[in-house]
């Protein structure tokens, strides 16, 4: 933008450094939408009329054919996406389209823009989600019986299904969609009226534009409008919270591929080979969605740190809020796309997990409770359990095979129903309280989460 008040170009160099169509043409069905929606209101006030309105609707829709297509070629010098389309469609169309920025800046059109583009990408990612709880599901479903050890400071703890570890995810994941939604809610206000900063002498029936383009109101102060970019904050923080959790589901599958674990088999099309050593399966995938979770954290402190020093309203700096939304959402996206695979042709190695669960210590907790239920005090049940613990592995046998007299020396009330207490079924049965992974419990959840993602 060089007419006008300056009497020379800018420097190419300045042309290239401060131009951003190279990644915000991914705005152009948003911002031909609202440019039309903006048409219909300045024909609504008598600024254009009816032949020039549809010739603007109509070259734009040309526009955005020929964009899908590929066949217009966007340019630089033109600085972003919303120059390019409305010199084309003035080059298109003649003077009638000189007069389709009447009324409106940029400022509040990318402000528009950006809200229209995050509602259609926040519904794919809200079903990319969904897609992965499915598949998680399903792999509880198939797996309901199989027990693994539950782990806490990566150490064995209790035993647990796989089962409910899957449906941890599910818990995990719904809350992401639940964020993901909230954070949507936010953007139902069109800014598109707002201006440069302080609206217009031109006044448009601001309330019909917005609902043509989907809104469900109007912004109410026109600074706040232009500046506001809390809402491009918000969804990064949710893609970090989210990159979180499958950097966490990614620690587990690498650990239950390792010999250590053995518990999960993945197909060899979602992993690779090494260079040098022929025997390895490297869960790449795994490891890359864990790496990748921390551009979702850097996108999303970048953008904190570019905003914190801004005055009201709109400055320069606000152009990179594009570049980490838009990494930020091709990022979730190809995580959330690629586990959905990986998981849904992964196998779990019931041997190896039911040899692990076997282990009688994981049952130290229920042997506990047990001597709680005959009214030994808890901590004096822990402890006495810790005695037997101890006494086990200095004579170099299981928990469960501890000899009677020291079980009689150490805790007394616990030899009548000692092996009872080291039956994994029944360990499993009598876990019934709401969230508690008892069959039942998990049978009731498998089928809530199926009738939850029905649809979605």
């Amino acid at each position: 933008m060089w007419q006008g008040r300056f009497q020379e170009r800018p420097a190419e160099s300045l042309s290239k450094f401060g131009q951003s169509v190279s990644f915000d043409w991914r705005l152009y069905r948003q911002d031909i939408a609202g440019s039309i929606a903006h048409a219909r209101g300045l024909l609504r006030a008598g600024i254009l009329s009816e032949e020039e309105f549809a010739a603007i609707e109509k070259g734009l829709k040309g526009i955005e054919a020929d964009i899908s297509d590929g066949k217009l070629r966007f340019l630089e010098e033109l600085e972003d996406v919303h120059m390019n389309i409305e010199a084309e469609l003035t080059r298109r169309i003649g003077e009638a389209g000189a007069k389709l920025h009447t009324a409106r800046s940029r400022n509040d059109q990318v402000a528009t823009d950006v809200r229209m583009y995050l509602r259609m990408e926040g519904g794919r990612i809200v079903r990319e989600i969904s897609e992965l709880q499915r598949v998680f599901v399903g792999l509880a479903k198939k797996y309901h019986r199989v027990l693994i050890p539950g782990y806490t400071h990566l150490q064995r703890a209790q035993p647990v299904p796989v089962a409910h570890h899957f449906l941890a995810y599910c818990e995990m994941l719904e809350r992401d969609k639940e964020r993901l939604a909230d954070a949507l809610k936010r953007i139902r206000l069109c800014p598109l009226g707002s201006g440069a900063i302080a609206g217009s002498t031109i006044v448009l029936d601001r309330e019909a534009i917005a609902a043509e383009l989907g809104f469900d109101g109007v912004s109410q102060n026109s600074m706040d409008a232009v500046a506001d970019r809390d809402f491009v904050c918000e969804f990064l923080s949710v893609f970090a919270i989210l990159g979180m959790h499958l950097s966490r589901i990614s620690e587990d599958a690498i650990l239950w591929c390792s010999a250590e674990f053995g518990f999960l088999r993945l197909s060899d099309a979602y992993t690779t080979g090494s260079s040098l050593m022929p025997q390895k399966r490297n869960p790449d995938v795994a490891e890359l969605v864990r790496g990748k979770s921390g551009r979702l954290v850097g996108n999303l402190v970048s953008l904190l740190v570019m905003t914190k020093g801004l005055p009201l309203t709109y400055n320069r700096d606000l152009q990179e809020d594009k570049e980490p939304l838009f990494d930020s959402l091709d990022t979730v996206s190809s995580c959330l796309r690629i586990f959905a695979e990986m998981f849904a042709t992964a196998e779990i190695d019931v041997a190896a997990a039911r040899a692990a669960a076997a282990d009688p210590v994981l049952l130290a907790t229920d042997l506990a409770d047990y001597l709680v239920q005959r009214g030994v005090p808890f901590r004096r049940a822990h402890e006495m359990v810790g005695r037997m613990v101890a006494r086990a592995e200095q004579l170099g046998v299981r928990l469960s095979d501890l000899p009677a007299e020291e079980i009689e020396r150490i805790a007394p009330l616990a030899v009548k129903g000692f092996g009872e207490v080291f039956d994994l079924d029944r360990a499993m049965r009598v876990r019934t309280a709401p969230g508690a992974p008892s069959p039942e419990r998990i049978a009731e959840r498998i089928a809530w989460w199926e009738q939850r993602l029905q649809g979605s």
